[in-house]
């Protein structure tokens, strides 16, 4: 059985973008794009919202020759996984091994989990406040950028109650922290 898995670079205050979707404060060095690379390594399918999957389609096409070999990885990492859009205005994929569903369903992203030997990720906050309210989430990977920014894009929806297990934490030389939590109660 596969794990759904939240993971989401976010400011301090809770923040993906600011208020005017502006998120330049969240590169990952070197280091944090390694260990990010290690993660998602094992992720067979990302379940990604449109906003999210058209930032991210440009791993698909981007000339990785001059790129460090942190970049060439992810690259590789995200084109040989599935992908499943959420959207209702997004005509077509923009990227290989990609499909739109019009739809969340939580009862089919379980099903999707029941048989997964793999792990599945979902991305972008609006979506993956769907799955929190929904109960589907198995883990959550927080990467905290040292910044607060007041206002802009929350990383969790502010009308779910969340228990959490922490089950790793890692502090990188850029002052960027990673906390790793799952689901009280789930097996992880």
């Amino acid at each position: 059985m596969g794990k759904l898995i939240y993971t989401v670079i976010t400011s301090l205050d809770g923040f993906v973008a600011d208020e005017k979707g502006n998120f330049d404060w969240a590169e990952p060095d070197e280091a944090v794009h390694a260990f990010v690379n290690d993660l998602e390594r094992p992720i067979a399918t990302y379940l990604l919202g449109r906003k999210l999957y058209e930032t991210m389609v440009a791993w698909e096409t981007m000339d990785l020759d001059e790129q460090p070999s942190v970049i060439r990885d992810y690259a590789q990492i995200w084109r040989t996984a599935d992908k499943i859009v959420f959207s209702r205005t997004l005509e077509k994929p923009m990227s290989a091994r990609t499909r739109i569903e019009r739809d969340f369903d939580p009862a089919a992203i379980n099903r999707m989990k029941e048989s997964a030997d793999r792990e599945i990720s979902i991305g972008g906050p609006h979506l993956a406040a769907e799955a929190i309210r929904a109960g589907i989430v198995d883990e959550y990977r927080f990467f905290l950028a040292p910044v607060v920014i007041g206002r802009g894009n929350a990383s969790l929806p502010d009308d779910a109650r969340l228990d959490l297990e922490l089950i790793d934490e890692r502090r990188f030389g850029n002052e960027f922290v990673h906390l790793r939590y799952r689901t009280a109660g789930s097996r992880a």
